[in-house]
């Protein structure tokens, strides 16, 4: 595949998002960086702006369905998209004792309903323009359900299924669809962990292993493999031992 031109990234103001609009900036491309925090957003929009990309900052909430809409289309009347990549998500912190009912709407409100306002229309900009390619962040976390971040795994795997669904639907279309699964990346999310995050990854290294998976075109971009390996060997256990095993992890506190 070749590399895009034209890239819009949803959670552009920090962690993985950030590092993606370092990773794609340069010249000849055009950015389209979404964020919640104006200041962090414009200090990514400059370092880009130094690797020579023509960058869009946007001030907006995922959750908001018009505003995103709206985003996605006026940024393809400025340059047709070539890939977006649907990355704003946030996590709930320690285990269902601690997360309120709010926070659990919030969760699923941002990472499910903040996916579906960026990738629908995005959908149907593509068909228009013959083709495109999506990115869905979801996370290692998906594939288990665990005791320390009920919400936060279910919400991560929620888009996963959905995107693995979409890939195949959307082939006819010329649209390719990506579902990353990363592990532990330093980010926001990971700076209030108080325990042991293995294989914890600097945002550059994820950016790079996500950036060569998005122009193989591979259907899940899975990292660290060590990692990746171990969640899957646990989320195939009968679930006597899953719970078994899941109680003895250490609690996010």
């Amino acid at each position: 595949m070749t590399e895009p031109n034209t890239i819009f990234i949803t959670g552009a103001s920090s962690g993985i998002g950030a590092a993606l609009a370092e990773s794609y900036a340069g010249s000849g491309k055009t950015l389209f960086l979404v964020g919640r925090n104006k200041t962090r957003l414009d200090y990514i929009a400059i370092k880009c702006k130094k690797l020579g990309a023509d960058v869009h900052k946007i001030i907006l909430e995922v959750k908001d369905p018009v505003a995103c809409k709206l985003a996605i289309e006026q940024a393809n009347e400025e340059s047709q998209l070539d890939l977006v990549i649907a990355n704003a998500g946030i996590s709930g912190g320690a285990g269902s004792s601690s997360e309120t009912d709010a926070q659990v709407r919030e969760i699923m409100d941002i990472n499910i309903n903040g996916v579906l306002n960026t990738v629908l229309p995005s959908i149907d900009i593509m068909k228009a323009n013959a083709g495109g390619q999506i990115a869905i962040m979801s996370s290692l976390a998906s594939f288990k359900g665990l005791p320390s971040a009920p919400a936060y795994c279910a919400s991560k795997a929620a888009v996963r299924t959905w995107g693995e669904g979409l890939r195949g639907d959307l082939k006819k279309y010329n649209i390719k669809v990506t579902v990353i699964t990363p592990g532990f990346v330093k980010s926001g999310i990971t700076a209030v962990n108080k325990f042991p995050m293995p294989f914890l990854m600097e945002g550059y290294k994820a950016a790079s292993i996500i950036k060569k998976g998005l122009k193989q075109n591979k259907a899940r971009v899975s990292f660290p493999k060590p990692m990746y390996m171990a969640v899957l060997f646990f989320s195939s256990l009968p679930l006597f031992l899953s719970e078994f095993v899941s109680d003895r992890l250490p609690k996010k506190n």
